[in-house]
């Protein structure tokens, strides 16, 4: 019976043998970007549920004021594409050296960029809304969101999922996560 040869691991290529389990203090170190990462992504999650359940009910939150509603909308806006240019220029090209999914052509940056394709659409009706050009809609507000509504929210997950511990240790020394940019 011959045996088969295996082409060498690129660096790149996380070692696929089972890993000895992770103490306490190594996950909470492995772990820590996923934290930090979710952390800022409930809060988009948060105001994303309160714009689109207000535009479901076609009823904005009784707390705020039509402007203070639209510029929840732009607030959103304007952190999300904040967060991504943070994300794209100081956290993934240090993780792109030795994770694909951070790498421009893969999964993660494309998500970024569908996006923000109606990010900016949805960004520009709400300063029209804000400035008076346009009459606010419940109705079209929902549109826009739901068109990049399913790709946000799973590249919310997608990203947490790639920065898990478990994942993590695949690429990344206790050493080299202590110096990671977040």
């Amino acid at each position: 019976m011959a045996e088969s040869v295996q082409p060498p691991l690129l660096p790149s290529e996380p070692r696929e043998e089972a890993l000895p389990k992770l103490s306490m203090a190594e996950y909470t170190i492995y772990n820590s970007m996923a934290d930090g990462m979710n952390a800022y992504h409930n809060r988009f999650r948060q105001t994303w549920t309160t714009l689109h359940n207000a535009c479901a009910n076609n009823k904005r939150p009784a707390n705020l004021s039509l402007p203070q509603f639209l510029s929840l909308g732009l607030e959103f806006c304007h952190h999300l594409h904040i967060h991504h240019t943070i994300e794209e220029e100081h956290i993934f090209p240090v993780l792109a050296t030795k994770m694909p999914a951070f790498r421009e052509e893969l999964e993660l940056l494309t998500q970024h960029k569908q996006i923000h394709k109606g990010l900016d659409v949805f960004q520009k009706y709400l300063a029209y809304c804000k400035t008076g050009r346009s009459e606010l809609r419940m109705e079209e507000m929902k549109e826009l969101m739901d068109a990049f509504g399913k790709v946000l929210w799973q590249h919310l997950d997608d990203e947490v999922e790639q920065l898990g511990a478990e994942n993590m240790r695949k690429y990344w020394s206790i050493q080299e996560m202590r110096g990671m940019p977040m």
